[in-house]
Formats: C-alpha cells, structure tokens, sequence
C-alpha cells in the first residue's frame, strides 16, 4: 500500500492540499490512502480531498517515528521531524519505506510524503 502523509496548517484550503498530493503523485505515482495527525483527520479540506479522490484517511500517532527531514518546530510539537513523512510510514506499516521525502505546497501550508508498505514494489 502506498500512503501519502499530510501535515498542514490549520485553515488549510482543499487546493493547498489537492496542490502537495498531486506534486507528489506526478513525482512517485499514486497514493491508496492518506494519512495523518488524529487531530487533523477529521479536517473539512482533507476530508473533501479524500472524497474527490476516493480515498480512505487514516488517523495515526506519529510520535517517536524517525524522519529524514528534521524540523525543530515540528519535533517539540510532534516529537518527530516532519508530520507528513512520519504519517506515511506509521500507516504503511512495519518495514515501509519512503518512496518521496516531504514536499510543501506552493503556499508553505501543506506537505506531503509517500511511503510505501514493505514487500511492495514502486
């Protein structure tokens, strides 16, 4: 399974999120689900996106999951280093690996990453 992992601001609109999802899809091919903070999961935007695209969202804990991209601001809030790379891989599973390290939205509101489940090929 491959899962994009969104971290974005609060007021986030729907096209600052369908903006990072689809710069991330034409880089690394399309996504089966998306994922993100339990805080964020019931946001209007990523739910009108997931609806558009027929995808499931999933709520995961991203504490403690290591990241390539390190950001300070987002490791003392979410102890780790970037909520988008962090949610891909907890929801892709044990063993998953990222397929495309975090991107931002043209807006700085939204980033995105892919992670895809081990045993899985790109």
């Amino acid at each position: 399974m491959r899962v994009a992992g969104l971290g974005f601001r609060s007021g986030t609109t729907v096209e600052a999120l369908r903006a990072a999802l689809e710069a991330v899809e034409a880089q690394g091919g399309p996504v089966d689900a998306l994922a993100t903070l339990p805080a964020k999961a019931c946001a209007l935007p990523l739910r009108t996106l997931a609806a558009e695209r027929g995808l499931p969202v999933h709520a995961v804990a991203v504490h403690g999951v290591v990241t390539p991209t390190q950001s300070a601001r987002i490791m003392a809030l979410h102890g780790t280093g970037s909520v988008a790379e962090a949610a891909a891989l907890a929801c892709a599973g044990a063993g998953a690996r990222l397929v495309m390290e975090r991107v931002a939205s043209p807006d700085g509101m939204v980033t995105c990453a892919v992670a895809q489940g081990e045993g899985e090929t790109a």
